[in-house]
């Protein structure tokens, strides 16, 4: 018999790449998933929890090209991040390239992957472009005013704040490190970036079944 408790299973965390600092975390609310789901990231759609609705906000991609998220014909696995991050960023974007890469044609043929920065003033198009060359050619990279994607962002769970100065001069920014499967204008599949590359891949084949 199928256990319909749904257990509040994820925590976000706001984590400053490279911080020494512990960043803070809290129940996400809206976010539970059944034991018996069949997913390894967290389910938000009927009958076990409530996607995100994302916000119509029109940003910039590194061609110059308006990017509302909500308006995108393929489902999209949308990250928050910035290219100055050492760490978490880094492993993140890793993890999409080696899900995908574990695709058929079919299926990746289906997706995109967007990187939103969260650092425009440093994030150009051509830092972006450059950054996400590493990872995969095919990935978008967004920007816009901080403001509009803050905007975004918020509505999906995603904190951004402006961290700590460096002694380099630099700085941080903390940033929810989640990556959220979002099609026909909901956030609908979340993963924490813990996520193996197999599990979301597994994932990824899941629910693109279930797409209509």
């Amino acid at each position: 018999m199928a256990r319909a408790l749904l257990a509040v299973l994820l925590l976000v965390a706001l984590v400053g790449c490279g911080s020494s600092s512990s960043g803070t975390g809290a129940p996400v609310t809206g976010i539970s998933r059944s034991d018996d789901d069949g997913y390894n990231g967290i389910l938000m759609k009927a009958p076990v929890g409530t996607p995100y609705a994302v916000p119509d906000v029109r940003l910039t991609d590194t061609d110059g090209r308006t990017f509302d998220l909500a308006r995108q014909p393929r489902r999209t696995l949308t990250f928050f991040g910035y290219t100055h991050c050492p760490d978490i960023c880094q492993i993140v974007m890793s993890t999409l390239a080696s899900a995908l890469a574990k695709l058929p044609d079919s299926d990746r043929n289906r997706l995109q992957v967007a990187f939103i920065t969260t650092d425009p003033a440093r994030d150009t198009k051509p830092v972006l472009r450059t950054y996400l060359e590493r990872f995969d050619p095919h990935f978008v990279g967004v920007t816009g005013r901080l403001a509009d994607i803050v905007r975004l962002a918020k509505p999906l769970g995603i904190d951004v704040l402006k961290g700590q100065k460096l002694p380099s001069g630099g700085y941080e920014v903390e940033h929810t490190t989640n990556v959220i499967a979002v099609h026909a204008g909901q956030g609908d599949l979340v993963w924490t970036a813990s996520t193996s590359p197999s599990d979301m891949a597994q994932d990824l084949q899941k629910i693109l079944k279930e797409d209509p």
